[in-house]
């Protein structure tokens, strides 16, 4: 362990902790920083000015990242009828209804993403208990109870991630892999820092943005300097 501890220390002697980066500064910096030896997660967190005890200043959504997530997210989709072939015309990797969630009371979790009809809801509801702990429970806010499955599908493949700020009102959201050129992380990067800043709720007091880092895996955090972001 103390060799993974002196790389790690090396690395955050790149970064100065008083100082503010911009958006293309701080990626390259993580990557730069990046001690593991596995292509590693770029993730952003906000820190909000919000109460998340109040309903009206809950956040949570999805976005599509336009240069994807480095990783294919595998779908599960509860449906019933014609729903059934169009999940797996458009790409799904499991589709079924009262099977699935047997198996999922029995342990099993070999997915990434949930995606559920309406109609399938009431079934599925049975699950919470398993599925909200893991953040793995279908929500609308996150276009993932619909009847238009084969966007929901295509948006997942595509790089769709979910957002939501924690009790602390912190958003942790992955924008990449290590390995990407900068200019695509940074893309992504704007992508989850617009509809965060557009997710601002009218009911929130002071500064919303209180501070925003990049980090990756087991990586230092460099910090951004949310004034200075322009998304275009």
């Amino acid at each position: 362990m103390a060799k993974k501890g002196k790389k790690l220390q090396d690395a955050a002697k790149l970064i100065d902790r008083n100082a503010l980066y911009n958006a293309q500064e701080a990626i390259e910096l993580a990557q730069k920083t990046s001690t593991v030896n596995f292509d590693a997660t770029v993730e952003v967190a906000f820190r909000l000015g919000i109460d998340t005890r109040k309903n009206d200043q809950q956040i949570r959504g999805a976005v599509v990242l336009p240069n994807g997530t480095g990783k294919t997210q595998r779908v599960l989709v509860f449906a019933k009828g014609e729903k059934l072939k169009e999940a797996e015309a458009a790409g799904a990797d499991y589709v079924g209804d009262a099977e699935y969630i047997q198996k999922i009371q029995q342990g099993w979790f070999d997915f990434d993403v949930i995606v559920a009809t309406p109609d399938m809801m009431g079934e599925v509801g049975k699950l919470g208990r398993v599925l909200g702990p893991k953040g793995l429970m279908p929500n609308p806010k996150t276009g993932t109870v619909t009847f238009d499955v084969t966007k929901a599908i295509e948006e997942i493949k595509a790089g769709k991630v979910e957002y939501r700020a924690d009790k602390a009102g912190i958003i942790h959201a992955p924008i990449g892999k290590v390995s990407f050129p900068a200019e695509k992380l940074v893309e992504n990067f704007l992508a989850v820092f617009d509809v965060v800043q557009k997710a601002k709720p009218a009911a929130a007091k002071g500064t919303y943005m209180k501070s925003v880092n990049i980090t990756t895996t087991m990586g230092p955090a460099v910090k951004v300097d949310a004034s200075n972001v322009v998304v275009k």
